[in-house]
């Protein structure tokens, strides 16, 4: 088939054009090997779609790492935990006793306020006990007068020894009873060869009690001579509180010195 040389420049043109469209779409889309080569100079990073390298270690090292690192912190908190329970346990126990050390105190306070003004009132109650023995019968009875005023004045003792016993202020029953040092003060020894020795055969002044302290012992004078004491009936000498004590002041005042130094009175009495 034969053309005419402008077909021919024609046919020219349009493959040099259809050559320079291809040439420029093929540089706008870089080749695989393009792309292989601008990552090693790196000049262009990889695309996200391209595989990590499974040569890294440092993802695997942290997973590796995070289970150490929490059970450290565990046993950290566990030790703080402990600590602080035992810390608050004890700061309890201390309020604790704190409570209960200021409520005892407060209940012997209001218990025992009274000590000193009882010391003071209970003279007042051995006043009225001489004011009464120091009238005997037949002068009780020789005067109305006299008997009526002793008969105020027992009222009057018994009144205060009620109000005694209000606020918790008790005689001590000495006469007849075992020596007790925890109770009693001896004045002297009497001998009698009737009753057991270190029996107590006269009370000098009364003795009271507060509650269940001694506020002021019983003087007495104190048997000598006679048989050895017998143990209480209730119970074994030395298994009760009350006989231990009983039995203290019984070896204490029997072991004082010679016989006659206890014989001494008061000369005032």
């Amino acid at each position: 088939m034969n053309t005419t040389p402008e077909s021919a420049e024609d046919n020219i043109d349009i493959d040099i054009d259809a050559a320079e469209a291809y040439a420029g779409e093929q540089a706008a889309e870089p080749s695989s090997d393009d792309t292989a080569a601008m990552d090693d100079d790196g000049v262009v990073a990889a695309s996200d779609n391209a595989p990590r390298d499974a040569s890294d270690g440092t993802a695997e090292a942290d997973l590796q790492d995070a289970p150490l690192d929490e059970a450290a912190e565990i046993d950290v908190l566990r030790a703080e935990l402990a600590d602080t329970k035992d810390k608050m346990l004890r700061a309890l126990a201390e309020t604790e006793n704190v409570r209960r050390r200021a409520q005892r105190d407060k209940e012997e306070a209001s218990k025992y306020a009274v000590t000193s003004f009882a010391r003071d009132v209970i003279a007042v109650a051995d006043n009225f006990r001489r004011a009464i023995e120091s009238v005997d019968a037949p002068t009780r009875e020789s005067s109305d007068a006299i008997r009526n005023m002793i008969v105020g004045i027992e009222m009057t003792e018994r009144e205060m020894l009620g109000t005694f016993e209000r606020f918790g202020i008790k005689r001590i029953a000495a006469e007849g009873a075992r020596f007790d040092s925890n109770l009693h003060e001896a004045m002297f020894e009497l001998e009698d060869l009737k009753k057991p020795a270190g029996t107590v055969v006269q009370v000098l002044e009364t003795g009271y009690m507060l509650h269940d302290r001694l506020l002021r012992p019983a003087k007495v004078g104190v048997s000598k001579g006679g048989p050895k004491a017998p143990p209480p009936d209730a119970a074994p000498a030395g298994d009760g509180p009350e006989d231990a004590a009983a039995k203290s002041g019984q070896q204490a005042y029997e072991k004082q010195g010679d016989p006659g130094a206890g014989a001494k009175v008061d000369q005032e009495l």
